[in-house]
């Protein structure tokens, strides 16, 4: 097998799971048998791990087979849609510490991504690493005008390990898929690609600058958040300076506290703070747990957050985002019908599903919540159980989906430690609405217009020839439907009344295009109510057209 390339790599892996007695994750299965065998070779765990639960027994395991698999395991930990929870939990508890590497590779690493060295870089530079995870460590430094900044530097052949192992996590995924209980919902192979792209992320630090800087622009000035500014100067592919921040751990309630820190306040403003990432600005922090996100008590009765580690984010395509608004916004309202229909137009569900079983799984997840205070509902948990419906019904979600439901489940987590008594519904509804209400406004609708102009213009000039070669090739009865769904299949088999309103659909959409050009370009001439004469016929005949064209029964 080719990505066998590791054979002693490979024993060690099945060793270390024989000697946690993972096979218990693996009941009923083929594999676990396998392991069974192992443990009549392999000497025995401790007592201790032996009375462990089985989700601390993997996670002694990854911690034992080394910090890729630390990271594959905190991977792992995001996926509640795939995990038990108790599985889930024990994972999340994988602390990404490990021994630095040696200041002096460090320095060295950092004259060659930068070109200059370390001294005419930097005023002064701390070799004493501040942190040491498994993909990079960091070292504190300042710059020639006093400020201080914070250097993010690789480790030497990380690269070539997490090839190594992502090859033998491929292995491992091959054999779950053949020997692993319910392949077809878990997906391995997809599971694994997802871990790899994830660590390959990582590993360029000019895309985490990126995100950085994009997450600073999006919140600048704002008293919610505060990103610290990437030094692009000094930043690589392998090395990456951000000014150096200082704050307070999210989770650190003694050290809030003492400082004076409004904690009611400060939690409203998290709720808030995902809402206009995901819904705003489509582009949000996916990795926020505590050690990640700071608190600036500077102004104790107007706290706000502080991001850091920005290799994780997520954005979701314009689709999926207003069929999750709209998901939010049915499920503040109770309305699981509504929520069922969304999730089969936003084809998250297969179109054979029945649309009265899925409200019915839906109401029976929705409802228990419900029964409780409002500020004991978390909405991160209501969607966790929804995918889990969507699992049953065959649906594998988008990776982003999953990390955004991870980042509600942080969100809120933190919320209600700083608040025990947050109405989170009531925090995050009116957010949600006014977001809404501005994406949707006229003004908004006017600039996505215009941004797209230019695109209609130089599209313009072939729309009337396109129209015309279709029209003449659906009069000669050659014009052609590629379709693909069966209810677009059906619409294949229509006869000549199927043509001729295609015919009045394309003419319509000619017509509306007419429209939104003149009203883009705002040309010379009579104006009717502030709109050019010419907007008024074409939109009629649009609609005409439309009337035309809309599909009638029998």
């Amino acid at each position: 097998m080719r990505l066998i390339r590791s054979p002693l790599r490979l024993l060690t892996i099945l060793r270390v799971a024989a000697r946690y007695r993972l096979d218990g994750l693996l009941e009923d299965t083929r594999l676990a048998r396998v392991l069974r065998v192992l443990n009549w070779v392999i000497p025995r765990a401790s007592g201790e791990v032996a009375q462990a639960s089985r989700g601390r027994r993997l996670r002694l395991a990854l911690q034992a087979l080394g910090p890729i698999f630390v990271k594959f395991g905190q991977i792992l930990s995001t996926r509640r849609d795939l995990l038990p929870a108790d599985i889930a939990d024990e994972l999340a508890l994988l602390q990404d510490q490990v021994a630095p590497f040696d200041s002096a590779v460090a320095i060295a690493q950092i004259e060659r991504a930068l070109g200059q060295p370390v001294s005419a870089l930097f005023a002064e530079f701390d070799a004493q690493p501040l942190a040491s995870a498994s993909i990079a460590q960091v070292h504190a430094a300042r710059l020639a005008d006093g400020r201080e900044v914070v250097i993010k530097v690789l480790r030497p052949g990380i690269a070539a390990l997490i090839d190594a192992d992502i090859g033998l996590l491929r292995v491992l995924a091959s054999l779950a898929t053949r020997f692993g209980p319910d392949p077809e919902r878990i997906r391995p192979d997809e599971v694994v690609d997802e871990i790899s792209r994830s660590l390959r992320d990582e590993l360029d630090l000019q895309r985490e600058g990126a995100n950085a800087s994009v997450l600073r622009r999006n919140f600048l000035g704002s008293d919610d958040l505060y990103v610290p500014e990437v030094h692009w100067t000094l930043t690589a592919e392998s090395v990456l300076t951000l000014e150096r921040v200082r704050g307070i751990r999210s989770d650190d309630i003694a050290a809030l506290d003492t400082a004076g820190v409004d904690r009611k306040a400060l939690a409203a403003k998290g709720v808030r703070l995902f809402y206009t990432q995901v819904f705003r600005d489509n582009f949000f922090h996916a990795d926020a747990h505590a050690g990640n996100i700071w608190v600036d008590a500077t102004r104790p009765d107007q706290p706000r957050y502080i991001a850091l580690d920005f290799g994780i984010v997520g954005s979701l395509p314009d689709a999926d985002q207003y069929y999750l608004a709209e998901n939010f916004t049915a499920i503040f309202d109770r309305d699981y019908r509504r929520i069922a229909e969304l999730h089969l137009e936003a084809g998250w569900m297969p179109a054979s599903v029945r649309i009265d079983d899925l409200e019915g799984a839906v109401r029976a997840v929705c409802e228990p919540y419900f029964t409780r205070p409002l500020s004991e509902i978390a909405l991160g948990e209501v969607l966790l159980k929804l995918f889990k419906v969507a699992h049953r019904y065959q649906l594998t979600l988008q990776p982003q989906l999953i990390l955004l439901q991870k980042t509600l489940l942080n969100i809120e987590g933190t919320g209600r430690l700083l608040d025990p008594k947050l109405d989170i519904w009531a925090t995050a509804k009116p957010v949600l609405a006014e977001i809404l209400r501005q994406r949707h406004s006229p003004k908004a609708l006017r600039q996505r217009l215009k941004q797209r102009l230019p695109g209609l213009l130089m599209a313009a000039p072939d729309a009337p020839q396109l129209a015309l070669d279709y029209l003449r090739q659906a009069v000669e009865g050659r014009a052609t439907l590629r379709l693909h769904s069966d209810d677009l299949r059906r619409m294949a088999e229509a006869t000549q009344t199927g043509h001729r309103q295609t015919v009045f659909a394309v003419f319509a959409v000619g017509l509306i295009v007419t429209a939104a050009l003149l009203l883009g370009m705002q040309p010379t001439g009579p104006h009717w109510w502030g709109v050019h004469w010419a907007v008024w016929p074409s939109s009629g005949l649009a609609l005409i057209a439309g009337i035309a064209a809309w599909p009638r029964r029998g």
